[in-house]
């Protein structure tokens, strides 16, 4: 990608737009650092000497695009967007997420931000990703440019009482280490079938482990024929069970790990942790009277619709509808018009027609609606879907509805 000069209102000499290079690497961790507080002594309780976070960047710099903001030689705003692949109703789509968005105080409220998402954004297109992901900062901001909501995080506490007791299996845990290929290949599996995985890729493992402690435990379920089946990720400090994620791939290993949270009992006060499914745990639990946080974790926007539409997958037992959609994308032009597509037989196609199913809305809301977080009946009552009831009847009958499951912060 070329430099671009960009003019400032406040800044008459402009400055400099172009992809950061491991040349980068001082100054893109002093930005990275000084945005998001990262002392030394965080470094130092997790076991990092600055030396060593340096020198983990080095990946990000070389695998992922970086795009950064210079005034001069100063490195002032930066972007990066990691290529990962997703899979989306059983259909798997390469997108972006994006990362490490961070500006000096001082040049903030400059434009400079949104400089780079939109250039990042026409290179994700360029590359044919229709999906962009992140971790918001600031659900508002990221809302006026076209980003909503698409998944929940939900944390639970679990007194040792609760535990549940009668869950049993045939199956036995194993403790392995970090780079067991049971454990790796437990999570692509996971992927293959899960909507909203993200499969991980050499540089979402890195990030997947970089800021736990030296004493976290990996332990890996087996069916009774010796066949990985779920994995947990926890640590115990404190007479706490803090589980980092727990995936399983039938109700056996699931009832499996629980078994083996349960052989801690005498060792624990408490399970913590994080549960990425769409629907909270405590209906599942003998004592269901246990803490659950569900809070706002993963946000998306569909780059280009036509990309998107193209390799989206509906439902076949649905009778063949053509439905146009009005949108509203201020930040995209592309995407900012009436397209009518043909749900047929599981595959949808862009055609140059009206029909008389209609709705309007927003790139936000299209992005939710298209992922699962809400369906067009929700969607319909909080106005965020303006059309008629035989059109929002017709949209829902089309589509799959499953949340998300999203686990990686990157």
């Amino acid at each position: 990608m070329m430099n671009m000069k960009i003019n400032d209102n406040n800044n008459t000499n402009g400055y400099t737009i172009r992809n950061l290079t491991t040349k980068d690497i001082d100054q893109y961790n002093s930005l990275l650092r000084y945005a998001f507080q990262i002392t030394e002594q965080d470094l130092t309780e997790y076991g990092w000497e600055n030396g060593d976070i340096k020198q983990s960047k080095f990946p990000v710099l070389e695998r992922a695009d970086v795009l950064g903001c210079f005034d001069g030689e100063t490195l002032i705003s930066q972007f990066a967007v990691y290529p990962l692949k997703m899979n989306i109703y059983g259909s798997v789509y390469q997108i972006g997420f994006v990362t490490s968005v961070c500006t000096y105080p001082e040049y903030t409220g400059k434009g400079i931000m949104k400089k780079l998402m939109f250039q990042s954004l026409c290179h994700m297109r360029e590359k044919h990703k229709s999906l962009a992901l992140l971790y918001p900062y600031s659900i508002p901001l990221y809302r006026k440019l076209g980003w909503e909501i698409i998944s929940n995080k939900i944390t639970y506490a679990v007194k040792d009482r609760q535990i549940p007791s009668r869950a049993v299996a045939s199956g036995y845990v194993r403790r392995v280490n970090w780079d067991n290929p049971d454990f790796m290949h437990l999570h692509s599996q996971f992927a293959q079938t899960t909507h909203g995985c993200l499969f991980r890729n050499n540089l979402a493992w890195e990030e997947y482990w970089r800021w736990d402690e030296d004493d976290t435990v990996v332990a890996i379920y087996y069916n009774k024929e010796g066949t990985p089946k779920g994995y947990m990720v926890y640590l115990i400090k404190e007479d706490i069970m803090r589980i980092k994620e727990m995936i399983y791939l039938n109700r056996e290993a699931q009832k499996g790990l629980w078994e083996y949270i349960r052989a801690h009992d005498s060792m624990i006060d408490e399970v913590c942790g994080n549960s990425y499914y769409s629907e909270p745990i405590a209906f599942e639990m003998d004592d269901g009277d246990i803490k659950e946080t569900i809070r706002p974790y993963i946000m998306g926007r569909i780059i280009d619709i036509e990309q998107f539409f193209a390799e989206y997958r509906c439902d076949p037992d649905a009778s063949e509808t053509m439905i146009t959609f009005d949108i509203k994308d201020d930040f995209l032009d592309w995407n900012n018009h009436a397209f009518t597509v043909l749900f047929s037989k599981g595959s949808c196609t862009i055609i140059k027609q009206d029909s008389e199913y209609r709705v309007s809305l927003s790139i936000a809301t299209l992005t939710t609606l298209l992922l699962g977080y809400k369906n067009a009946a929700q969607l319909s009552r909080m106005e965020r879907i303006i059309g008629s009831q035989p059109s929002v009847r017709k949209l829902d009958d089309v589509l799959f509805h499953e949340a998300p499951y999203i686990s990686d912060y990157i």
